[in-house]
């Protein structure tokens, strides 16, 4: 895989988004895919905890915080309210070789896997979303004219996802003609 490829996995809270991540990104690294993750909150979060140093010196006021270790490093960003950041600009960020997989944003315009799971009692999102190239479901569906694969069928999920990411320029032009 050369550059960066973007694929997002859209579906409603409770659909097991975040449940088929943790059992897909495992499979594509063990067959040589650098993967990244971007995850949308839709609240205000902490990744830094009340007592260490990086939490002390944002309720400080730094507006950015970098914590670094030899293992790896994190950024720290406070925005204003109303300036949440863009996924065009979160994507720039990202180290621009593997595959990115974007959870959340599915109001956004790059290509996306729907996550269904019918017990959760919503909708599906394909039918309004002409992004959806592709769907996990534990029911099928016949008329969705992108390909349908089973929820717990792991290596078909990643085949999917795999050949239907997007090139990062793809994505950022789609994005930014918003």
């Amino acid at each position: 895989m050369s550059g960066l490829r973007v694929i997002g996995l859209a579906g409603w809270s409770g659909a097991g988004k975040t449940t088929l991540l943790s059992r897909l990104i495992p499979l594509l690294v063990t067959r040589g895919v650098r993967v990244a993750t971007l995850k949308h909150a839709h609240h205000g979060f902490d990744v830094d905890h009340p007592g260490k140093d990086s939490h002390i010196h944002r309720q400080a006021g730094a507006r950015e915080v970098i914590v670094s270790s030899s293992r790896r490093w994190a950024q720290i960003r406070e925005v204003a309210e109303g300036d949440e950041a863009r996924l065009p600009d979160l994507l720039r960020r990202l180290t621009p070789e593997g595959l990115a997989l974007v959870e959340g944003f599915k109001r956004e315009s790059h290509a996306k896997l729907e996550v269904f799971r019918a017990a959760n009692g919503r909708p599906p999102i394909f039918p309004d979303d002409p992004r959806i190239v592709g769907i996990a479901s534990d029911v099928p569906f016949p008329e969705a004219g992108v390909p349908v694969v089973g929820l717990d069928d792991i290596a078909v999920v990643a085949d999917l996802v795999l050949s239907r990411a997007e090139p990062l320029e793809t994505v950022l032009a789609r994005l930014e003609s918003v």
